[in-house]
């Protein structure tokens, strides 16, 4: 029978069989092969039309156009980004062991990785930042979170991220002090972002610890802020301001459901790029011994979080549900869908 050679590919194999300097290919049974492609194609499928729900709804529907889901909007779009440019080459390196795209766009596919990772979690800090001043100081929201704020939160979002992936990269700054390892695992089909001890400590509280760390403290300021609200609400006396009371509660009830929805985003964000960035910072410190899938199941992982977060709008935004089965239904071509009301009556 020949069942094995179906399933169990040839032991030896390189990406590029006519070159002598060429890296090996990892043999992976067909079924495994498969099964990899299966999930990440669908991984990328679902984030790419997901996010493109997002980004439609938000710039599609008047109603939606506020501060907070501009920022949506933005994140947004770099998940889409994400699923675009970076995703589907990262697919094919991990599952074939092998970069078949040249030097240059390694370099580039690499400065995509770093920027749009980046930009999503300065996203999250700006938008938690957001939610501080909708929760915390309502009455001054309004005035403090205008347009012009969000435009500089969407300018500082992007620049930086883009100067610190490009810069880095391209500077090779993460190779000083590792050039004879560099050499030595340097072959032609390798693409694979190397980090010093300096720089993977260093880009990792970039990208990472630092905004989530600020991300943390403001959302457990925002929960306590908002708890102690709903108790006072709940234990005012009724006096001839009920009226205003009523709006008041119903504004703190809308606002504490939104926050606690981008709090879930915060901490889906926060457990899926984790174990990533933890690898990225011990790797260096222990010769750069971390197994290739490992680092590609965490890698992965991290990737996911672009998938996750058009999900847990769905789940928790009402709105989006509406725009969503506009969008399906196509009533979203008629000429008056921009307008549509896509807020329950009694919030």
């Amino acid at each position: 029978m020949n069942v094995p050679d179906l399933w169990s590919p040839p032991e030896a194999q390189f990406c590029f069989a006519a070159t002598n300097n060429s890296c090996p290919r990892k043999a992976r049974p067909t079924y495994v092969v498969c099964t990899m492609y299966l999930v990440m194609i669908g991984a990328i499928v679902t984030t790419m039309l997901g996010n493109m729900a997002v980004i439609i709804s938000v710039a599609h529907f008047k109603q939606l156009h506020s501060p907070t889901n501009f920022l949506i909007l933005s994140m947004a779009t770099t998940d889409f980004l994400l699923s675009c440019v970076v995703m589907p080459f990262s697919m094919i390196r991990s599952i074939e062991s092998c970069w078949y795209f040249g030097d240059l766009f390694c370099k580039v596919h690499s400065c995509c990785d770093i920027m749009l990772c980046t930009t999503s979690i300065f996203h999250l800090c700006f938008i938690s930042v957001d939610r501080y001043y909708a929760v915390c100081d309502p009455l001054h929201y309004v005035t403090k979170i205008t347009i012009p704020v969000i435009e500089v939160f969407l300018l500082v979002s992007w620049s930086i991220p883009i100067f610190f992936a490009f810069g880095l990269v391209f500077s090779e700054l993460n190779l000083i002090g590792v050039e004879d390892f560099v050499a030595a695992v340097d072959c032609t089909g390798f693409c694979v972002l190397i980090f010093n001890k300096l720089w993977g400590v260093l880009a990792s509280f970039i990208a990472f610890f630092l905004p989530g760390t600020v991300m943390v403290g403001i959302y457990t300021h925002i929960f306590t802020v908002a708890r102690k609200h709903a108790r006072q609400i709940g234990t005012g006396p009724g006096t001839k301001q009920a009226t205003s009371e009523s709006k008041v509660k119903a504004t703190s009830k809308k606002e504490s459901k939104a926050t606690k929805t981008l709090s879930i985003v915060m901490g889906v964000f926060v457990l899926c790029w984790l174990p990533f960035f933890v690898l990225t910072i011990i790797d260096p410190f222990i010769d750069f011994t971390t197994p290739e899938d490992l680092y590609n199941v965490f890698l992965w992982l991290g990737y996911f979080n672009s998938t996750f977060n058009p999900i847990i709008y769905g789940m928790f935004y009402p709105w989006f549900r509406k725009a969503l089965r506009m969008i399906v239904t196509g009533m979203i071509f008629r000429s008056d869908s921009s307008t549509s009301n896509l807020h329950p009556a009694h919030p």
